[in-house]
Parts: structure tokens; sequence; C-alpha cells
């Protein structure tokens, strides 16, 4: 046989042998079925959802020196690989007007290409206060957040809809608190969101209602999966909302949505909550954003709890479609 000939012939084998194995790997793929697991790689493109890390899901760490909130962004994406990031103003309290600490918190983020998308703000009073001058001042402690957060590059400050008095009366209070905060915070483009955080605010009916009663499109909620205690009595629960029915109520509003878990059985499931159940409600919904990791359970440490319930976010979500 020529060589010219030789070569020829070999080429046409090699070409026909690639096109039967191309054929074959299409009909494999064809005729595949996805099985999904908790350990399965996320992929987002399948999730009608992203991902994102509360810093609450470290918070012992955090609070033992462990972490620093300045290595939060990187911990997210490097050991969870996870995209987004909600803060804890709790953990770097008197940094709010700091702007060069505020600077290295966005670089950090930036660096790891990771989104700061909000502050969860605690511990500056109570918006729904029955005293006029108190309620004011619990207001104006909440814009250096609004400020720090616009700078950070979130979309929304995460506030507390709490007070002392009857449901009518803190409804009151709270909506005009929270109409105030959502105008100063109009002016930066970010949303003033409330969870469902214990008392009148984990019933979803009121805090419903508190919704409308503002009336703003930058005010809205953030529905968390666990925190409907209404009323506790030596850490006991001893009142709370049904849980399905209070995130059907606010998600109407929602902005943010929280993944709140404790307990997990053999199976990587949720004991208390019901994944599969809470993500066709916020589907259903017509919700598409970042759902939340809140890990707060002691069973196990809070890096497993932190995959455990992002595992399951992912099986439940494909579960979904």
């Amino acid at each position: 046989m020529k060589r010219r000939t030789f070569i020829h012939q070999s080429g046409q084998i090699v070409a026909g042998a690639s096109l039967l194995y191309l054929g074959a790997c299409a009909n494999a793929a064809d005729n595949k079925t996805t099985k999904t697991t908790v350990n399965e790689t996320e992929m987002p493109q399948e999730l009608f959802f992203k991902i994102s890390l509360a810093q609450w899901s470290l918070h012992r760490t955090l609070r033992n020196g462990q972490l620093q909130n300045l290595d939060f962004a990187a911990t997210a994406r490097n050991d969870f690989g996870i995209e987004g990031i909600e803060y804890v103003n709790q953990f770097f309290k008197d940094k709010a007007k700091d702007m060069e600490y505020l600077a290295e918190m966005k670089k950090r983020a930036e660096d790891n290409g990771v989104e700061s998308l909000l502050i969860m703000v605690d511990g500056e009073g109570n918006l729904g206060e029955m005293d006029d001058a108190k309620r004011k001042i619990s207001v104006e402690n909440h814009f250096k957040w609004v400020d720090a957060a616009h700078f950070l590059g979130c979309h929304s400050i995460r506030v507390n809809a709490g007070g002392a008095g009857t449901m009518p009366e803190v409804a009151k209070a709270a909506a005009q608190s929270l109409g105030e905060i959502s105008d100063y915070a109009s002016k930066a483009g970010l949303n003033v969101i409330v969870e469902n955080h214990g008392g009148y605010s984990s019933n979803g009916e009121w805090l419903a209602g508190v919704m409308k009663a503002v009336g703003k499109p930058n005010c809205g909620t953030l529905p968390d999966f666990g925190n409907f205690c209404i009323q506790k009595e030596a850490d006991k629960c001893i009142e709370e909302y049904d849980r399905y029915k209070g995130v059907t109520e606010l998600m109407p509003f929602a902005k943010a949505v929280s993944a709140k878990s404790h307990d997990f059985g053999e199976n990587g499931q949720e004991i208390h909550t019901d994944y599969a159940k809470m993500l066709k409600i916020v589907k259903d919904a017509g919700y598409s954003g970042f759902i939340g990791i809140e890990y707060e359970g002691s069973g196990l440490s809070e890096v497993e709890g932190i995959k455990a319930t992002k595992a399951l976010l992912e099986s439940a979500g494909k579960m979904i479609g």
C-alpha cells in the first residue's frame, strides 16, 4: 500500500471511530437518569435560586476569635463555595462609620468574588417603641447602617419590628418607623427588610399587615424558615406560629430568604422543617434571588452544619426544579 493511501484510510478510520464515540456519548446522555444526593456538587443553573451564607451561622467561631469579621468573605468562598454573604452588625458594631474598615471589608469581598447582600442590624432600639422620642432615636440609629450597607454594595439592611404594647399599637409604631427608615434608604437605592424574629413579628399575618401599612416599594420582608416562636418561657417556645403559613404570608413582600436549620436526620433532612415544602412556597411566590444559610444548631459543628444545610438546599432545590 502506498504511504498516501495508508494515511488517507487511517484518517477515515479515526474519524469514523470518533463519530461512533460521540454518538455513543450522546445516546448515553439522552438515556441518563439524574440522581440527586446531598453530596452532589452544586450546579447553580439547575436551581431557581442562589445560595448565600448568613454570618450568624459562624457566630460562635467569630465570638471566640477563631474567625475575624474581615475574613468572613474568604471563608464563605474558600471553605463553602458560596458567592453571597449576609453580614451581622454585631461583629463590627463599632465600625459603621469607619470608612477605612468598611473599605477593607468591601475589598475582601471583591477579591474573593463574593457579593455583599445585606447587613442584619440588631441592638439599635425597638422600631415598635411606644415612646415617640425613644422610637425616633431607634430610627436614627439605623441610618448609619443604611450608609454602611450602601458603601459595601448591599441591597438591604435587615431590621426588627419589636416593641412593648398591644398588637395594633406595636404595628402602628413599627410601620411609622419602617416608613421613615425606608424613606432615608430610598435615597441610596436600598431596601429595609424585616425578619420574623420573635414576638409579634413571628406572626406572619401581623407582619404582612405591617408591610401593607408601610406601603413602600423598598420596604419588605426576610422570611426565615424557623423563626416562628411567638412566646417563650425559660428558653422554651410555648406558642409557635405555623411556619409554612407564615412563610406563605411573608413571601409576597420578600427581598431575601433565610434557610434556618438546627438538626439533621441520618437522611440529611432538617428534622424541624420540610425544605422541599418550603422551597416550593418560595418558588411559587416567584422568588429567584439568594437564599441564605443560617445554621443555629449544636448537634453539628458550625462548619458541618453549614455544609449540611447547603447540601439540603441543593438537593431539595433540584427536586423542586
